[in-house]
């Protein structure tokens, strides 16, 4: 989630220990006194930080549905003026997402209806805006796909990517450079077979 390099606060290391474990166990599958466990203080002592479990769940899915919006405009303003590089560069962005914060793709799946309204519809919105950026890159990469099928692309190459929960045992794969390399080839490739 982070892309800082100094040790993560203690509410990033409750909020990445309560996603690991929603995710393995689902929601309701854990309480706050695992949580606490796995982060070493007591149960109770997670409620300095957090209102409740409600409260993390909220925070990590539209805190990963902003930080995926933010880190897209920062790479586009980073590229203007070149949409390969833009595309490849968000491609990259994503895929360090879907291979760095799994879990996290496994809880929005599961969990996103367990949000607040207000919090649900706010992730939607970030989804939205987030979309949004990536089918303008694409439509100036390939110029003959018209918005709705850019937008179908855009989600197809979603679905691609965010395919890692479900990739295998640790070990199975190539190692996490070569899996980075494979899935960038693929999003590639199925956004040049939509522009073709």
């Amino acid at each position: 989630m982070a892309t800082r390099t100094d040790a993560p606060t203690r509410r990033e290391q409750i909020l990445k220990e309560a996603a690991r474990l929603f995710a393995e166990r689902g929601f309701h599958g854990v309480g706050v006194d695992e949580i606490g466990a796995a982060v070493g203080i007591s149960g109770p002592g997670l409620y300095r930080h957090f209102a409740g479990k409600d409260a993390m769940l909220a925070e990590l899915l539209v805190g990963i549905s902003g930080q995926l919006l933010t880190g897209g405009k920062r790479r586009a303003a980073e590229v203007e003026g070149d949409p390969e590089a833009l595309l490849d560069s968000l491609i990259e962005g994503h895929i360090d997402f879907a291979l760095d914060d799994r879990p996290l793709i496994t809880l929005h799946d599961r969990e996103l209806d367990r949000l607040r309204d207000s919090d649900r519809k706010l992730v939607r919105q970030l989804q939205r805006q987030y979309v949004e950026l990536w089918v303008e890159v694409v439509r100036n990469v390939y110029p003959g796909l018209d918005e709705p099928a850019a937008r179908s692309a855009v989600h197809s190459v979603f679905g691609l990517l965010n395919s890692t929960p479900h990739l295998g045992r640790p070990g199975a794969l190539p190692g996490r450079a070569g899996t980075a390399a494979l899935l960038h080839r693929m999003a590639r490739g199925a956004f040049g077979a939509a522009g073709a």
